[in-house]
Protein backbone atom coordinates (compact mmCIF):
# COMPACT_ATOMS: atom_id res chain seq x y z
CA UNK A 1 0.00 0.00 0.00
CA UNK A 2 1.43 3.42 -0.97
CA UNK A 3 2.56 5.91 1.72
CA UNK A 4 2.34 3.15 4.35
CA UNK A 5 -1.44 3.53 4.67
CA UNK A 6 -3.55 0.70 5.97
CA UNK A 7 -5.98 -0.94 3.60
CA UNK A 8 -9.32 0.91 3.49
CA UNK A 9 -12.30 -0.61 5.25
CA UNK A 10 -14.99 -2.28 3.14
CA UNK A 11 -17.21 0.16 1.32
CA UNK A 12 -20.39 0.96 3.23
CA UNK A 13 -23.44 -0.81 1.91
CA UNK A 14 -26.67 1.14 2.19
CA UNK A 15 -29.73 -0.85 3.13
CA UNK A 16 -32.76 -0.76 0.89
CA UNK A 17 -34.96 2.28 1.38
CA UNK A 18 -37.65 0.39 3.29
CA UNK A 19 -35.17 -0.79 5.95
CA UNK A 20 -33.04 2.21 6.68
CA UNK A 21 -33.55 5.40 8.65
CA UNK A 22 -34.25 8.51 6.60
CA UNK A 23 -31.24 10.72 5.92
CA UNK A 24 -30.83 14.45 5.48
CA UNK A 25 -30.53 13.81 1.73
CA UNK A 26 -33.93 12.08 1.76
CA UNK A 27 -35.54 15.04 3.50
CA UNK A 28 -33.93 17.55 1.12
CA UNK A 29 -35.03 15.56 -1.92
CA UNK A 30 -38.60 15.23 -0.65
CA UNK A 31 -38.77 18.96 0.15
CA UNK A 32 -37.19 19.99 -3.14
CA UNK A 33 -34.37 21.97 -1.50
CA UNK A 34 -30.61 21.62 -1.11
CA UNK A 35 -29.12 19.63 1.74
CA UNK A 36 -27.65 22.84 3.14
CA UNK A 37 -31.12 24.39 3.37
CA UNK A 38 -32.62 21.26 4.94
CA UNK A 39 -29.79 21.17 7.47
CA UNK A 40 -30.35 24.81 8.47
CA UNK A 41 -34.07 24.31 8.96
CA UNK A 42 -33.78 21.10 10.97
CA UNK A 43 -31.22 22.64 13.28
CA UNK A 44 -33.02 25.93 13.86
CA UNK A 45 -30.85 28.22 11.74
CA UNK A 46 -33.53 29.66 9.46
CA UNK A 47 -32.55 33.32 9.28
CA UNK A 48 -31.75 33.18 5.53
CA UNK A 49 -34.31 30.52 4.55
CA UNK A 50 -37.62 31.38 2.92
CA UNK A 51 -40.65 30.44 5.01
CA UNK A 52 -42.08 28.26 2.26
CA UNK A 53 -38.89 26.19 2.29
CA UNK A 54 -39.00 25.95 6.08
CA UNK A 55 -42.53 24.56 5.89
CA UNK A 56 -41.63 22.06 3.17
CA UNK A 57 -38.59 20.76 5.04
CA UNK A 58 -40.46 20.33 8.30
CA UNK A 59 -43.31 18.55 6.54
CA UNK A 60 -40.92 16.22 4.73
CA UNK A 61 -39.00 15.46 7.95
CA UNK A 62 -42.24 14.62 9.76
CA UNK A 63 -43.47 12.38 6.95
CA UNK A 64 -40.14 10.51 6.77
CA UNK A 65 -39.77 10.30 10.57
CA UNK A 66 -36.33 11.88 10.25
CA UNK A 67 -34.03 11.95 13.29
CA UNK A 68 -31.28 14.62 13.09
CA UNK A 69 -27.66 13.48 13.24
CA UNK A 70 -25.55 15.00 16.02
CA UNK A 71 -22.75 15.92 13.59
CA UNK A 72 -25.26 17.71 11.39
CA UNK A 73 -26.46 19.74 14.36
CA UNK A 74 -22.90 20.70 15.24
CA UNK A 75 -22.07 21.84 11.73
CA UNK A 76 -25.35 23.66 11.10
CA UNK A 77 -25.21 25.54 14.40
CA UNK A 78 -21.79 26.86 13.55
CA UNK A 79 -19.77 25.06 16.24
CA UNK A 80 -16.99 25.00 13.66
CA UNK A 81 -15.91 28.18 11.91
CA UNK A 82 -13.51 26.55 9.46
CA UNK A 83 -13.55 25.52 5.82
CA UNK A 84 -11.08 22.97 4.45
CA UNK A 85 -9.21 23.25 1.15
CA UNK A 86 -7.45 20.15 -0.19
CA UNK A 87 -4.82 20.91 -2.85
CA UNK A 88 -2.52 18.68 -4.87
CA UNK A 89 0.62 20.68 -4.07
CA UNK A 90 1.94 23.91 -2.59
CA UNK A 91 4.81 24.48 -5.04
CA UNK A 92 2.52 25.20 -7.99
CA UNK A 93 1.17 28.77 -8.39
CA UNK A 94 -2.00 27.22 -9.83
CA UNK A 95 -3.07 26.08 -6.36
CA UNK A 96 -1.87 29.16 -4.48
CA UNK A 97 -3.96 31.36 -6.79
CA UNK A 98 -7.05 29.22 -6.15
CA UNK A 99 -6.33 29.31 -2.42
CA UNK A 100 -6.26 33.12 -2.51
CA UNK A 101 -9.80 33.18 -3.91
CA UNK A 102 -11.07 30.58 -1.45
CA UNK A 103 -9.59 32.53 1.47
CA UNK A 104 -11.10 35.81 0.27
CA UNK A 105 -14.62 34.37 0.17
CA UNK A 106 -14.16 32.49 3.46
CA UNK A 107 -13.01 35.60 5.31
CA UNK A 108 -16.06 37.49 4.04
CA UNK A 109 -18.21 34.73 5.60
CA UNK A 110 -16.30 34.78 8.90
CA UNK A 111 -14.57 31.45 8.30
CA UNK A 112 -10.96 30.35 8.67
CA UNK A 113 -9.47 28.20 5.89
CA UNK A 114 -7.37 25.17 6.74
CA UNK A 115 -5.36 23.65 3.90
CA UNK A 116 -4.13 20.09 3.39
CA UNK A 117 -1.80 18.82 0.66
CA UNK A 118 -2.63 15.54 -1.10
CA UNK A 119 0.56 15.58 -3.21
CA UNK A 120 -1.40 14.14 -6.16
CA UNK A 121 -1.88 10.89 -4.24
CA UNK A 122 -5.43 9.44 -4.27
CA UNK A 123 -4.58 7.49 -1.09
CA UNK A 124 -3.46 10.65 0.69
CA UNK A 125 -6.53 12.54 -0.51
CA UNK A 126 -8.80 9.83 0.92
CA UNK A 127 -6.94 9.87 4.24
CA UNK A 128 -7.28 13.67 4.45
CA UNK A 129 -11.03 13.58 3.80
CA UNK A 130 -11.51 10.91 6.47
CA UNK A 131 -9.63 13.08 8.95
CA UNK A 132 -11.61 16.18 7.99
CA UNK A 133 -14.89 14.40 8.67
CA UNK A 134 -13.82 14.12 12.31
CA UNK A 135 -12.86 17.80 12.47
CA UNK A 136 -16.22 18.79 10.93
CA UNK A 137 -15.42 21.93 8.89
CA UNK A 138 -18.38 23.78 7.40
CA UNK A 139 -17.18 22.94 3.88
CA UNK A 140 -14.61 20.79 2.09
CA UNK A 141 -13.24 21.99 -1.25
CA UNK A 142 -11.18 19.52 -3.30
CA UNK A 143 -8.91 20.86 -6.06
CA UNK A 144 -6.82 19.03 -8.60
CA UNK A 145 -7.48 16.63 -11.42
CA UNK A 146 -9.25 13.34 -10.90
CA UNK A 147 -7.05 10.33 -11.61
CA UNK A 148 -8.56 7.38 -13.47
CA UNK A 149 -8.05 3.75 -12.52
CA UNK A 150 -7.64 4.19 -8.74
CA UNK A 151 -9.41 1.96 -6.21
CA UNK A 152 -10.03 4.95 -3.94
CA UNK A 153 -12.80 6.58 -5.98
CA UNK A 154 -15.70 4.68 -4.41
CA UNK A 155 -14.28 5.07 -0.90
CA UNK A 156 -13.82 8.82 -1.45
CA UNK A 157 -17.40 9.05 -2.70
CA UNK A 158 -18.63 7.30 0.46
CA UNK A 159 -16.63 9.59 2.76
CA UNK A 160 -17.86 12.75 1.04
CA UNK A 161 -21.41 11.37 0.96
CA UNK A 162 -21.38 10.73 4.70
CA UNK A 163 -19.91 14.17 5.41
CA UNK A 164 -22.56 15.86 3.28
CA UNK A 165 -25.37 13.84 4.83
CA UNK A 166 -24.14 15.10 8.20
CA UNK A 167 -24.71 18.69 7.07
CA UNK A 168 -21.38 19.59 5.50
CA UNK A 169 -20.90 21.09 2.05
CA UNK A 170 -18.69 19.60 -0.68
CA UNK A 171 -17.37 21.41 -3.77
CA UNK A 172 -14.91 20.10 -6.36
CA UNK A 173 -12.64 22.11 -8.63
CA UNK A 174 -12.09 19.69 -11.50
CA UNK A 175 -14.01 17.66 -14.02
CA UNK A 176 -17.56 16.84 -12.97
CA UNK A 177 -17.39 13.08 -12.38
CA UNK A 178 -18.58 12.91 -8.77
CA UNK A 179 -22.15 13.85 -7.67
CA UNK A 180 -21.21 17.08 -5.90
CA UNK A 181 -21.24 20.73 -6.82
CA UNK A 182 -18.33 21.41 -9.14
CA UNK A 183 -16.44 24.38 -10.56
CA UNK A 184 -15.50 22.90 -13.94
CA UNK A 185 -12.66 24.36 -16.06
CA UNK A 186 -12.90 23.98 -19.83
CA UNK A 187 -9.55 22.25 -20.32
CA UNK A 188 -10.46 20.60 -23.62
CA UNK A 189 -11.98 23.71 -25.19
CA UNK A 190 -9.14 25.98 -24.07
CA UNK A 191 -6.47 23.72 -25.56
CA UNK A 192 -8.39 23.38 -28.81
CA UNK A 193 -8.67 27.16 -29.03
CA UNK A 194 -4.91 27.44 -28.42
CA UNK A 195 -4.14 25.01 -31.26
CA UNK A 196 -6.22 27.08 -33.67
CA UNK A 197 -4.47 30.29 -32.61
CA UNK A 198 -1.01 28.79 -33.07
CA UNK A 199 -1.84 27.48 -36.53
CA UNK A 200 -3.04 31.00 -37.28
CA UNK A 201 0.45 32.25 -36.38
CA UNK A 202 1.95 29.94 -39.01
CA UNK A 203 3.05 26.89 -36.96
CA UNK A 204 2.70 23.47 -38.54
CA UNK A 205 5.06 21.07 -36.73
CA UNK A 206 4.32 20.42 -33.06
CA UNK A 207 5.39 18.40 -30.03
CA UNK A 208 3.38 17.89 -26.84
CA UNK A 209 4.62 17.48 -23.26
CA UNK A 210 1.94 15.82 -21.16
CA UNK A 211 1.40 13.93 -17.90
CA UNK A 212 0.26 10.32 -17.54
CA UNK A 213 -2.87 9.31 -19.45
CA UNK A 214 -4.74 8.68 -16.18
CA UNK A 215 -4.56 12.35 -15.15
CA UNK A 216 -7.74 13.81 -16.63
CA UNK A 217 -6.65 17.44 -16.79
CA UNK A 218 -3.60 16.52 -18.83
CA UNK A 219 -5.57 14.12 -21.03
CA UNK A 220 -8.32 16.66 -21.77
CA UNK A 221 -5.83 19.39 -22.62
CA UNK A 222 -3.79 17.07 -24.82
CA UNK A 223 -6.88 15.79 -26.62
CA UNK A 224 -8.24 19.28 -27.15
CA UNK A 225 -4.94 20.46 -28.61
CA UNK A 226 -4.64 17.47 -30.95
CA UNK A 227 -8.23 17.88 -32.14
CA UNK A 228 -7.66 21.57 -32.75
CA UNK A 229 -4.71 20.73 -35.01
CA UNK A 230 -6.70 18.07 -36.87
CA UNK A 231 -9.13 20.74 -37.98
CA UNK A 232 -6.21 21.87 -40.19
CA UNK A 233 -5.13 18.34 -41.15
CA UNK A 234 -2.12 18.51 -38.86
CA UNK A 235 -1.07 15.42 -36.90
CA UNK A 236 1.62 14.97 -34.24
CA UNK A 237 4.05 12.11 -34.63
CA UNK A 238 3.90 9.79 -31.60
CA UNK A 239 7.66 10.33 -31.13
CA UNK A 240 6.88 13.92 -30.21
CA UNK A 241 4.24 13.13 -27.58
CA UNK A 242 6.41 13.01 -24.45
CA UNK A 243 5.03 11.91 -21.07
CA UNK A 244 6.48 13.35 -17.87
CA UNK A 245 5.69 14.36 -14.29
CA UNK A 246 3.01 17.08 -14.05
CA UNK A 247 5.52 19.64 -12.69
CA UNK A 248 8.35 21.98 -13.62
CA UNK A 249 10.80 19.14 -13.10
CA UNK A 250 8.74 16.99 -15.45
CA UNK A 251 8.78 19.71 -18.11
CA UNK A 252 12.57 19.93 -17.83
CA UNK A 253 12.94 16.17 -18.22
CA UNK A 254 10.61 16.05 -21.24
CA UNK A 255 12.40 18.89 -23.03
CA UNK A 256 15.78 17.28 -22.39
CA UNK A 257 14.44 14.08 -23.94
CA UNK A 258 13.14 15.98 -26.98
CA UNK A 259 16.49 17.73 -27.41
CA UNK A 260 18.32 14.40 -27.08
CA UNK A 261 16.15 12.77 -29.75
CA UNK A 262 16.47 15.80 -32.00
CA UNK A 263 13.61 18.18 -32.66
CA UNK A 264 13.67 17.23 -36.36
CA UNK A 265 12.03 20.43 -37.54
CA UNK A 266 9.61 20.78 -34.60
CA UNK A 267 8.51 24.41 -34.51
CA UNK A 268 6.50 24.54 -31.28
CA UNK A 269 6.23 22.55 -28.04
CA UNK A 270 2.93 22.66 -26.14
CA UNK A 271 3.12 21.69 -22.46
CA UNK A 272 -0.18 20.89 -20.73
CA UNK A 273 0.49 23.31 -17.87
CA UNK A 274 2.61 26.41 -17.41
CA UNK A 275 5.03 24.99 -14.87
CA UNK A 276 5.91 22.20 -17.31
CA UNK A 277 6.31 24.78 -20.09
CA UNK A 278 8.62 26.94 -17.95
CA UNK A 279 10.68 23.87 -17.08
CA UNK A 280 10.89 23.01 -20.78
CA UNK A 281 12.16 26.51 -21.60
CA UNK A 282 14.95 26.10 -19.04
CA UNK A 283 15.98 22.72 -20.46
CA UNK A 284 16.01 24.04 -24.01
CA UNK A 285 18.32 26.85 -22.97
CA UNK A 286 20.61 24.33 -21.30
CA UNK A 287 20.69 22.45 -24.61
CA UNK A 288 21.77 25.60 -26.46
CA UNK A 289 18.33 26.43 -27.91
CA UNK A 290 16.67 29.83 -27.52
CA UNK A 291 12.94 29.61 -26.63
CA UNK A 292 10.87 31.76 -28.95
CA UNK A 293 13.59 31.69 -31.62
CA UNK A 294 14.87 28.15 -32.15
CA UNK A 295 11.71 26.56 -30.75
CA UNK A 296 8.43 28.13 -29.65
CA UNK A 297 6.79 27.09 -26.36
CA UNK A 298 3.20 27.37 -25.08
CA UNK A 299 1.53 26.34 -21.83
CA UNK A 300 -1.83 26.38 -20.06
CA UNK A 301 -3.20 28.14 -16.91
CA UNK A 302 -1.53 31.58 -17.29
CA UNK A 303 -0.01 31.55 -13.79
CA UNK A 304 1.80 34.67 -12.56
CA UNK A 305 5.32 33.55 -13.56
CA UNK A 306 4.17 33.14 -17.18
CA UNK A 307 4.78 36.85 -17.72
CA UNK A 308 8.04 36.90 -15.74
CA UNK A 309 9.98 34.43 -17.89
CA UNK A 310 11.86 35.61 -20.99
CA UNK A 311 10.26 35.47 -23.46
CA UNK A 312 6.86 35.77 -21.81
CA UNK A 313 4.90 32.54 -22.15
CA UNK A 314 1.94 32.05 -24.47
CA UNK A 315 -0.76 30.34 -22.44
CA UNK A 316 -4.47 29.72 -21.86
CA UNK A 317 -5.86 31.97 -19.17
CA UNK A 318 -7.83 30.36 -16.35
CA UNK A 319 -9.15 32.95 -13.83
CA UNK A 320 -7.74 30.93 -10.93
CA UNK A 321 -8.47 33.34 -8.08
CA UNK A 322 -12.02 33.72 -9.35
CA UNK A 323 -12.30 29.93 -9.48
CA UNK A 324 -11.40 29.74 -5.78
CA UNK A 325 -13.79 32.55 -4.90
CA UNK A 326 -16.60 30.86 -6.83
CA UNK A 327 -15.92 27.49 -5.16
CA UNK A 328 -16.16 28.94 -1.65
CA UNK A 329 -19.31 30.90 -2.45
CA UNK A 330 -20.84 27.76 -3.96
CA UNK A 331 -19.96 25.78 -0.84
CA UNK A 332 -21.84 28.27 1.34
CA UNK A 333 -24.83 28.72 -0.95
CA UNK A 334 -28.23 27.03 -0.83
CA UNK A 335 -28.24 26.12 -4.51
CA UNK A 336 -28.97 22.65 -5.86
CA UNK A 337 -26.40 20.11 -4.67
CA UNK A 338 -25.58 18.88 -8.18
CA UNK A 339 -24.97 22.30 -9.69
CA UNK A 340 -22.05 22.66 -12.12
CA UNK A 341 -20.40 26.07 -12.61
CA UNK A 342 -18.44 26.15 -15.90
CA UNK A 343 -15.36 28.36 -16.16
CA UNK A 344 -14.34 29.52 -19.62
CA UNK A 345 -10.74 30.02 -20.76
CA UNK A 346 -9.02 32.40 -23.15
CA UNK A 347 -5.83 32.21 -25.21
CA UNK A 348 -3.17 34.84 -24.59
CA UNK A 349 -0.36 35.06 -27.16
CA UNK A 350 3.06 36.28 -26.01
CA UNK A 351 6.70 36.33 -27.06
CA UNK A 352 7.34 32.62 -26.67
CA UNK A 353 5.32 31.99 -29.86
CA UNK A 354 6.16 34.75 -32.35
CA UNK A 355 4.42 34.81 -35.71
CA UNK A 356 6.28 32.72 -38.27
Amino acid sequence: MEDGLAAPPPRRRKAVSGERQATLRDVARAAGVSQATASRVLNGSIRNVRQENVDRVLAAAAELDYAPHLSAQAIARGSTNTAALVVSGVDDPYFSSIAAGVTQAAEAAGLIVTMAVADRSPDRELEIVRTLRGIRPRAIILTGSRIDGTYTRDFLLDELDAYQEAGGSVVLISEHDLPFRTVSIDNYGGARQLARALVGLGYRRFAVVRAGIGLRTSRDRCNGFVEGLREFNIDIDERFMVEAEFSRRGGCAAARELARRGLDGTELVFAVNDVMAIGAMTAFRDAGLIPGQDVAVAGFDDIGPAVDVDPALTSVTVPLQQVGLCAMELALSEDDASRIVPVSTNVVLRGSTPRR
